[in-house]
């Protein structure tokens, strides 16, 4: 990857390249990028998911897109390691209950060791922390949500990331490094199988300091710990868009009128069956 896509990639995020590695740097990218790079499934959505090479991922990150996790913590992997960072990729799994102790593929997780001190660090979760934890046995607070970290219960050796508030509230992940090669065929299946969420359910999450906005079909929630969670209908489709654009700040100038309509009807569809479902 040449230097002139990580400059584009780094101004994406408003960030200057750190003169060295740092903790203090590490925290300011994530942060950065939890705030300016949405989670979100848009082509997938479309029928036209994209690969999830870093370079690829980074381009489409400068280009003002975003994407789900082997493409966002992907391309953070390669920008961290340009930067100086020691990286580690590692096979993960995400988990609607708690109780799991194996580990499924579905999810690329980071550590990075800085300063003496290994972290946890994620950008690919959506509603994960907002800065990296400490990788060590322990509970954790930022701005209101909590976390805890264990060792991986059973015969894998990894760890175990808890998110009590998450719809997918555990997250394990291997200790032995990976190289993106091993998360090619979980990505075709998750973007492409009838029965993966992602190819359902268009979703779109960003973080800051003190909450997440999450969009599910045409439902966006602002969760707030302090105040709690609120929900708004999105009822049209100049409204939808805008919100895509200004909350979670992606860009939409490679859709055409055609992919506009096309989304918005796939999703409408979706929220009508969801609406029905919930009266029955």
């Amino acid at each position: 990857m040449t230097s002139g896509i990580f400059d584009a990639y780094l101004r994406r995020l408003g960030v200057t390249a750190p003169a060295a590695p740092s903790a203090e740097g590490l925290f300011a990218l994530q942060r950065a990028h939890l705030e300016r790079v949405p989670y979100e499934n848009i082509d997938i959505q479309l029928g036209r998911p994209p690969a999830i090479g870093p370079e690829l991922s980074a381009r489409r990150f400068a280009d003002g897109r975003g994407g789900y996790c082997f493409h966002l913590n992907g391309a953070f992997a390669a920008l961290l390691e340009h930067l100086g960072y020691e990286v580690t990729r590692h096979v993960g799994g995400v988990y609607e209950e708690t109780g799991a102790q194996d580990v499924n593929g579905n999810h690329l997780a980071l550590t990075v060791r800085v300063g003496g001190e290994a972290y946890l660090v994620d950008v690919g979760l959506g509603d994960g922390p907002y800065e990296p934890l400490p990788l060590r046995e322990g509970e954790y607070e930022q701005g209101g949500f909590g976390y805890r970290l264990e060792r991986l219960a059973g015969p894998l050796e990894g760890w175990s990331y808890y998110n009590p508030g998450s719809p997918f509230p555990l997250m394990n992940f291997r200790s032995a490094a990976a190289g993106m090669d091993e998360f090619e065929a979980e990505h075709l299946r998750l973007s492409t199988a009838e029965d993966s969420s992602f190819v359902r359910t268009l979703a779109l999450l960003r973080r800051d300091a003190e909450s997440i906005d999450l969009m599910r079909g045409r439902i966006l929630t602002r969760i707030d710990p302090a105040k709690g969670p609120s929900d708004r209908e999105l009822t049209g489709q100049e409204e939808f868009y805008e919100v895509i654009a200004t909350v979670f700040g992606r860009e939409l100038d490679d859709l055409t009128p055609a992919d506009r309509t096309a989304l918005w009807d796939r999703v409408s569809r979706a929220h009508e069956a969801w609406l029905t479902a919930q009266q029955g």
